[in-house]
């Protein structure tokens, strides 16, 4: 408001306020490119949070979130969702289950807290008990681990 006050006064003859409107100008440009940036960041970063944590965010995460990051989540979910639908054939692709190529197919876990019954793919269920160990498919235990109902149990 007070450069456009300038710029009015200017326009009117007063020549000495072009530097001091050019100056917050610049300063008015800076602090958009750097709000901009911040919200590119963010932006980075809640994406990441989709990849560690799948598709449902804990509650302390997305308490420190706005509404508006919310449904950015929301949406950037379900397009991703849509996209492993599409790839892979019938069942789809799951480009999340391993962020980090295995070392081996099957890893022991050790449950953290009771999540019930699991099922896996031969048919075999497993009821997930609190302090309980399985030697389970590594795809399968990935999401719980991110989800911190399992923990990879190194020997």
């Amino acid at each position: 408001e007070r450069n456009q006050a300038d710029v009015s006064e200017a326009k009117a003859g007063r020549t000495d306020l072009i530097f001091l409107i050019r100056f917050r100008h610049c300063c008015l440009l800076r602090n958009q490119r750097c709000l901009l940036a911040y919200l590119y960041d963010r932006l980075l970063r809640i994406r990441a949070l989709r990849w560690e944590y799948g598709s449902v965010l804990p509650n302390t995460i997305q308490f420190h979130m706005s509404a508006e990051e919310v449904e950015w989540f929301n949406r950037y979910k379900k397009s991703l969702a849509t996209y492993m639908r599409s790839v892979g054939g019938e069942e789809g692709l799951d480009l999340t289950q391993d962020i980090k190529p295995p070392k081996s197919l099957y890893i022991e876990v050790r449950c953290l807290r009771d999540h019930g019954e699991f099922e896996i793919d031969d048919g075999t269920t497993i009821l997930l008990k609190k302090n309980s160990q399985h030697f389970l498919p590594r795809w399968k235990c990935e999401q719980l681990i991110r989800q911190g109902i399992l923990e990879h149990v190194l020997s």
